[in-house]
């Protein structure tokens, strides 16, 4: 079985070959090829030396390793497709950021006005992709990681249904499952025992009941203060919102719900995100030796333990300053949830998942075509969403609001309407002006 990887020079890719040498499972099922694709041949090189150490340390079979530049080559004979790319590399993200909080308003990769302009910048050539699968590959399965995913995955899935090829994109995330696996353990149960009510939109959900043995627990961890204060969620949003909430937001809601402390926190900041990680990887690329292995290897897993610290400083900084515990390091991991995803398809093991879809009637309120991140059921078939039933009339507003912010960025992405990407811009919650909306545009030099 062929795994293409496109964005294949990206940091994050030695996690997914990790996750695929600890698969044991039956060859038949397994991924025997793995394909890298990406327009930076250096970048391809240091990733594919970190990769060799990898494989070098490991006793049992190992997927077949490529590398190209070529993305039909790369697409010829997929059966998975894992699209992580970045249109515009770290310097496009800074942009993404800096531009936003010179009016003021959040700058971050995904949520609010950068994560439109984001959108506007990778939409186009996610589509491009969608459709170059849709000729060569139109068996494969796509799973998209490439942000902002909700939009991205909706944009591509688009494409592969117009063709008459079915639901064959799956958005994912590993924010979700590893603020439920966090959860499971404040409540000091096993996190594979558990089941998850789960509801949102990418980087935009809430978890609203935790169940052991049939019974909702969620209210007991929600009562319990020292439980809340045991893990990065319950730190982050502190005990007398959540208890409010009565539920427990997703990470990223907290540059909603306290705006103004992230947003001072990002602007005083010595350097966005986006900076820090352009910084820490050009090192990265810089001295990672493709001729040794081990060299490269020790260089990428010094900066990836870094890069885990430091992740989300800010909103940790707008909440009182706190470091991140080994449990929170661990997180959901995409590259675990891409794998456990691709092994309940190929080998038929129902599963349940949190994933990015269309939601088929899942959320009332939001029509089918609307692509949602709820708990879904996996089998061979595909995701089949389960049914979140009645949505909080506070999450499901966001939740429209959103929907249409996404829409209006798809629209203006194919398109070329002004209108439509200062619409996706001027009806983001967090940007505070149809002025300052129009601004950013201008500044990104029209869609970035």
């Amino acid at each position: 079985m062929r795994l293409t990887v496109l964005g294949g020079g990206g940091f994050r890719v030695p996690l997914v070959h990790r996750a695929l040498l600890e698969d044991a499972g039956d060859r038949a099922g397994r991924v025997t090829e793995l394909v890298l694709y990406d327009t930076d041949r250096a970048r391809l090189d240091a990733i594919g030396a970190v990769l060799a150490h990898q494989r070098g340390r490991h006793t049992g079979p190992a997927p077949a390793l490529r590398a190209t530049t070529d993305l039909d080559d790369a697409l010829r004979g997929a059966d998975f497709v894992f699209s992580a790319i970045r249109v515009g590399g770290l310097d496009g993200r800074v942009r993404d950021e800096r531009i936003p909080l010179a009016e003021g308003v959040l700058g971050q990769e995904t949520v609010g006005a950068g994560g439109v302009l984001y959108g506007l910048r990778t939409l186009p050539v996610a589509v491009r992709v969608a459709e170059r699968i849709a000729e060569l590959a139109p068996e494969a399965w796509t799973i998209n990681f490439t942000n902002p995913a909700g939009m991205v995955t909706e944009a591509m899935a688009a494409v592969l249904r117009e063709r008459g090829l079915g639901e064959r994109v799956i958005g994912i995330c590993d924010s979700p499952v590893g603020l439920c696996r966090r959860a499971a353990r404040a409540l000091g149960t096993d996190p594979d025992r558990a089941g998850y009510d789960y509801v949102g939109l990418n980087h935009l959900g809430w978890l609203r009941r935790l169940t052991v043995d049939g019974r909702d627990r969620l209210p007991e961890l929600l009562a319990d203060p020292a439980a809340l204060a045991s893990f990065e969620e319950g730190r982050l949003f502190g005990a007398d919102w959540l208890r409010t909430l009565g539920a427990l937001p997703n990470e990223y809601l907290h540059y909603y719900y306290f705006n103004r402390e992230a947003v001072a926190a990002v602007r005083g900041a010595g350097a966005t995100r986006g900076e820090f990680l352009r910084g820490q990887q050009s090192r990265f690329y810089e001295r990672a030796r493709p001729d040794d292995p081990a060299q490269a290897y020790g260089e990428w897993e010094r900066t990836r333990r870094e890069r885990e610290e430091t992740y989300l400083a800010e909103s940790r900084e707008a909440s009182g300053g706190w470091e991140r515990d080994s449990c929170d390091l661990e997180g959901g991991g995409y590259d675990r949830v891409a794998l456990a995803l691709m092994r309940a398809i190929a080998r038929d093991e129902r599963t349940t998942l949190i994933l990015n879809v269309p939601g088929r009637g899942a959320v009332p309120g939001l029509d089918g075509d609307a692509v949602v991140e709820v708990p879904c059921l996996v089998d061979a078939s595909g995701a089949h969403p389960l049914a979140a039933g009645t949505v909080a009339a506070d999450q499901l507003g966001l939740m429209l609001t959103l929907k249409t912010v996404e829409r209006a960025a798809i629209e203006a992405a194919l398109t070329g309407s002004r209108e439509a990407a200062l619409r996706a811009l001027a009806l983001h919650p967090l940007v505070d002006s149809v002025g300052v909306a129009g601004r950013i545009l201008d500044a990104a030099g029209g869609f970035g």
